[in-house]
């Protein structure tokens, strides 16, 4: 009799600690239901956070009771419960405490749910914990600490790669840090995400530029100028690229296009100018493009010393054909040009060489020794 006595008296005590243990979850799980309808109601935040407190109180019991500690289902809606407080919370450094203690809990559930039993309520607490980690990260970017956001953007992009505006933010933090690699990563990913920013495709093709990979940063203009035509910095990256890989023809073509467009971008007309001077030989039709330039700026150095030199080669040319009206004409012109430029910049000293050449030509010597002191005071 006192052995069945003992032997129900044992089982009463084992089934009231089963009771006891999975009533704590029982309370916790009843926390996030009510949560969930308070949402739905869009109940203030001290309500949802006096709900959410019930919840995490029991919580904090389970996980000293030695079998639900090891309750997958503990961890995730521990880690699930304090992703919200940490969301939510006005108080910032309860909703830090709490946005580590979900961290911590996640990586706990995410370990013991072996058959999956916990997923959704896993992904719903990673969600919220990227939206902490996103909050974070902005916070710190607007507050120019490119450090921190980077380490807290990146994470948060590598979770939600579609996010265009989110991968050019980690990219400029990289950037920022000089770390231009991973800036790479995050740039070219927002390109492939549908980014259309040209600013965005010059960042990447300066990116290639200093790594030498020039064909990729020319694709990579051609390829932004194809969603921003005539964009002036696309285009003159992409001009610019082209002229230093010798690509002459190219950057012909890809500045008369613009030019149909842009008619007063005096750094077109001076480099059609200079392309036709130089490459295609055709020096009439460089001096209307350095005319062209001047019309926008008549003070405009470059051109104007250029066309002087242009000047020159058709005196010179006419030289040869012994036809010295023409030559005289175009050496006059040449002199005119360079007396601006002079003017403009005084230290020029191949302005100041050309000038010495036209005085010794028409014998004015005096203007000859004049510019010969100049010279020599450099």
């Amino acid at each position: 009799m006192h052995k069945i006595f003992f032997n129900i008296f044992v089982l009463l005590i084992i089934s009231n600690l089963a009771f006891s243990q999975g009533s704590q979850i029982k309370i916790a799980n009843n926390s996030l239901a009510k949560l969930q309808n308070s949402i739905a109601e869009k109940a203030d935040v001290k309500k949802q956070l006096t709900i959410i407190g019930e919840g995490i109180k029991a919580l904090e019991a389970a996980e000293k009771d030695k079998k639900t500690k090891n309750w997958p289902e503990t961890w995730a809606v521990k880690a699930y419960l304090s992703s919200y407080i940490a969301l939510i919370d006005d108080n910032e450094a309860n909703a830090d405490k709490y946005f580590q203690l979900a961290q911590d809990a996640l990586s706990q559930a995410t370990k013991l749910d072996k058959f999956q039993s916990n997923t959704e309520l896993i992904k719903a607490a990673d969600h919220n914990i990227h939206a902490k980690r996103q909050r974070k990260g902005t916070e710190a970017f607007q507050q120019n600490d490119f450090s921190t956001a980077y380490e807290l953007l990146k994470n948060v992009s590598d979770f939600k790669p579609t996010d265009t505006l989110l991968a050019t933010n980690t990219a400029i933090c990289a950037q920022s840090l000089q770390q231009y690699n991973d800036a790479l990563t995050y740039l070219i990913r927002a390109k492939d995400g549908g980014a259309k920013n040209p600013a965005l495709f010059q960042n990447i093709a300066n990116i290639y530029a200093s790594k030498f990979e020039t064909e990729l940063a020319i694709k990579t203009l051609e390829e932004g100028l194809k969603f921003n035509a005539y964009h002036p910095l696309l285009t003159n990256d992409y001009i610019n690229l082209l002229l230093d890989t010798e690509q002459y023809e190219k950057a012909t073509s890809a500045i008369e296009t613009s030019l149909k467009t842009d008619k007063r971008s005096k750094l077109l007309f001076f480099l059609y100018g200079y392309l036709q001077q130089n490459q295609a030989k055709n020096v009439s039709t460089a001096e209307l493009s350095y005319q062209k330039a001047l019309e926008v700026d008549y003070n405009y150095f470059d051109a104007l010393y250029q066309l002087a030199v242009a000047y020159i080669q058709d005196a010179n040319e006419a030289l040869k054909q012994k036809d010295n009206k023409k030559f005289v004409a175009n050496i006059n012109r040449a002199e005119y040009s360079l007396l601006r430029a002079h003017d403009i910049n005084i230290n020029h000293r191949n302005t100041i060489k050309l000038l010495i050449d036209i005085y010794t030509r028409k014998n004015r010597l005096d203007r000859v020794q004049e510019l010969k002191r100049k010279l020599n005071e450099f």
